[in-house]
């Protein structure tokens, strides 16, 4: 047990826990409401909008994850940073549109806005479906990340797990996304105090990055597949296919979208696809972090606990116990918005319109604070019962998912050219032949090697998935106008899509 490392965890965890729970008087309001509960009155400004989009975005993934994948196969890892650099100015163009038209008619999910545009109840649903189950794995990953940090201290075991468990579920019930708003401001300053302490502390203890590379390099060349230093010709297709991808992905998760709706205007988004190239800055750093592993003679089996034992071996215990805290307080707060986002697409997409069309707003924020009790079990059975190599796997997993509701959220914020049932199959056709890939693989990878005549591409299987989405909706659409097959009425306006502020 590292006693020290455990105590100042413990202090600091017990802090974001006492500020997870007093967050519910913060901007104090009814949170009987689900506007209130689930977006906190949509009234978060730049800098809280930034904390709580960086702390939403910007994970377990980006400090446990991302270097594990850097440790265990090397450049591949480092898809993650021109993904999350591309990201930015292609939802740049698409975000103030979708917050505008979210505010005009009071939106809080994507599937809301769906059911408006096309009229569909069932097009909803099958987004809100994609929404919830695609979040799961992405839940997974954190509780992953906290395990790494757990484990590192000597807490073996699940209890310590479940009590986190317990703690994150509590606060997400009573406070909603302000606790995790709250708590995002402490997380991130957190986890920016370690980066630049690790990206100083220990290139100067493994004397300098030039000797880190080359143990790196030596190191990769032993492992079983071979890692590769620098991504291979074979290989680059899979890393662009990875980091498009991901980036087309990345918004279209109902954890980043209820983010967004909870701005209080439309320049305030503006602003944050301005100002959150920062954190890819910081990625950039900590994805190193696995190389860094590799040449301090960090030696484990489960690549998730590469960073973990590289600060136990070159920091001071009580300052690994401090990032630790960071780690684990960054998986907390992530998954507390992933779950109140998928209780928001359950209760309103699923349940009222399905089970309970005359549910009160009491009610309707009731039934979302249980589901994001059961959202959270659902994520420790997606860990039990797919056990990745690699913790990033279960982001490329759920991006698989997600992005399949591409076509009728982005295409549909710009256009009603496409038919509604079309964009149902196509959506249906890629769930299914992107499920089929990852099954080909014995779910233990997210990429899949294409043979079109006799040529062999590999490639992120989101992407063929997504391409075959495409195409069918277009075939079909062309179909089903030219059959004068209900369009659906659309209630939205041009106008609608370009409010500027809250009424």
């Amino acid at each position: 047990m590292k006693w020290a490392a455990l105590t100042v965890f413990i202090i600091f965890f017990l802090l974001v826990t006492v500020l997870g729970f007093v967050a519910a008087r913060w901007k104090k309001a009814d949170l009987n409401h689900l506007e209130e509960w689930g977006l906190a009155g949509r009234r978060f400004g730049t800098l809280i909008t930034w904390f709580l989009v960086g702390g939403d975005l910007y994970t377990a993934y980006t400090f446990i994850a991302v270097p594990a994948l850097m440790y265990g196969a090397g450049a591949l890892g480092f898809y993650a940073v021109p993904y999350t650099i591309v990201v930015y100015p292609i939802f740049f163009i698409i975000l103030p549109r979708f917050w505008s038209v979210a505010r005009k008619h009071g939106y809080v999910t994507v599937s809301d806005f769906v059911e408006g545009r096309f009229g569909d109840k069932t097009l909803a649903l099958a987004i809100a479906i994609t929404g919830i189950v695609a979040t799961m794995p992405y839940i997974a990953l954190q509780l992953t990340g906290m395990q790494a940090v757990l484990s590192a201290m000597g807490m073996g075991g699940d209890w310590p797990l479940i009590v986190a468990f317990i703690i994150l579920a509590l606060y997400t019930y009573t406070s909603g996304l302000r606790a995790p708003a709250m708590i995002a401001v402490v997380k991130d300053l957190m986890i920016y105090i370690t980066a630049l302490a690790a990206i100083i502390i220990i290139p100067i203890k493994l004397h300098g990055f030039g000797n880190i590379f080359h143990g790196a390099q030596a190191a990769l060349a032993t492992h079983t597949p071979p890692g590769a230093f620098v991504a291979s010709p074979a290989q680059f297709s899979v890393y662009g296919t990875l980091a498009f991808g991901s980036a087309l992905a990345l918004f279209m998760y109902p954890h980043a979208m209820t983010a967004v709706f909870s701005a209080s205007s439309r320049r305030v988004v503006k602003r944050n696809m301005a100002l959150l190239p920062a954190y890819s800055f910081m990625l950039g750093i900590i994805a190193l972090l696995g190389f860094m592993a590799l040449a301090a003679g960090v030696q484990t089996k489960v690549t998730s606990n590469a960073v973990p034992l590289l600060f136990l071996k070159e920091f001071p215990q009580w300052f690994a116990g401090f990032g630790f805290a960071a780690i684990a307080i960054g998986a907390l707060v992530p998954a507390a918005i992933m779950s109140i986002a998928a209780s928001n697409l359950f209760t309103r997409n699923i349940y009222r319109p399905f089970f309970k069309k005359d549910a009160t707003p009491a009610h309707e924020a009731k039934v979302a604070k249980i589901v994001s009790l059961i959202v959270k079990v659902g994520a420790l059975v997606f860990i039990l019962g797919f056990p990745q190599q690699y913790a990033i796997s279960m982001q490329q997993v759920g991006g698989i998912l997600i992005l399949q509701t591409f076509p009728a959220l982005v295409f549909g914020l710009y256009t009603r050219w496409f038919h509604r049932r079309a964009l149902l199959i196509g959506w249906l056709a890629g769930i299914v032949y992107g499920i089929y890939m990852w099954g080909t693989t014995g779910y233990k990878s997210t990429t899949y090697v294409l043979h079109l005549g006799g040529a062999t591409i590999a490639g992120y299987a989101a992407i063929w998935a997504l391409i075959l989405n495409i195409v069918v909706a277009v075939v079909l659409t062309l179909i089903f106008n030219a059959v004068k097959l209900s369009r659906g009425t659309d209630s939205t306006t041009a106008a609608d899509y370009h409010v500027e502020a809250n009424l």
